[in-house]
């Protein structure tokens, strides 16, 4: 407590040896006056009064006063709307924000742009849609194919592999016995059974 600047004391009560003592210990903190007693004006000090002491020059603490406290003089609750206008006309910026100002807002030019862009994209479409009329293809097909998906593509490649796959099936057991025997003769193992024959063959003769 010693240690701070600025001090509002307000009335200090001693009933007990230990609020005496609190109390004394608190007016030694601060810087005499020969006027009066520190210790004695805490506890005379009324309400609306206090024992003060503030900063001085070069922030030396000044000598402790006895000060009447003036009550705040400012309104509690709101303004009316002529003291409004009043403090309103007295400002230093009357007059610079009273017209209001909507701006195009970032938000607005964008979707203005999307809106164009879908716009023109539409406008596209049907100048592609009637240059194919123009060429003999239905309305019908020519959207077929703006949203093409390649179902149809896929579902036809299936179709044709199927194809092919049942057109390369042997036809009976015996022709994929023979397929298989074939394959065996032409390789590794079929060249070493025909030249085992061969050299045996030869052998005998």
């Amino acid at each position: 407590m010693g240690q701070l600047g600025n001090r509002v004391q307000h009335a200090l009560r001693a009933y007990t040896a230990k609020d005496q003592k609190a109390l004394r210990l608190a007016a030694e903190t601060y810087r005499d006056n020969p006027r009066f007693s520190t210790e004695k004006a805490s506890l005379e000090v009324g309400v609306g009064e206090a024992v003060t002491s503030f900063l001085i020059k070069k922030g030396a603490p000044g000598v402790v006063e006895r000060t009447l406290i003036r009550p705040p003089s400012t309104q509690l609750g709101p303004i009316t709307n002529d003291e409004r206008k009043v403090i309103i006309a007295r400002s230093h910026v009357a007059g610079k924000y009273e017209t209001l100002i909507d701006r195009i807002s970032a938000h607005e030019i964008l979707l203005e742009r999307a809106k164009q862009a879908a716009q023109e994209a539409e406008q596209a479409e049907q100048r592609a849609i009637a240059d194919e009329q123009g060429l003999g293809q239905s309305p019908r097909e020519f959207s077929t194919g703006l949203r093409y998906s390649g179902s149809r593509v896929l579902s036809k490649r299936m179709s044709t592999s199927s194809t092919s796959r049942r057109r390369k099936s042997p036809a009976s057991m015996g022709e994929a016995i023979g397929q298989a025997l074939v394959k065996e003769l032409a390789g590794t193992t079929g060249r070493r059974i025909i030249r085992g024959i061969l050299g045996g063959f030869f052998k005998a003769r």
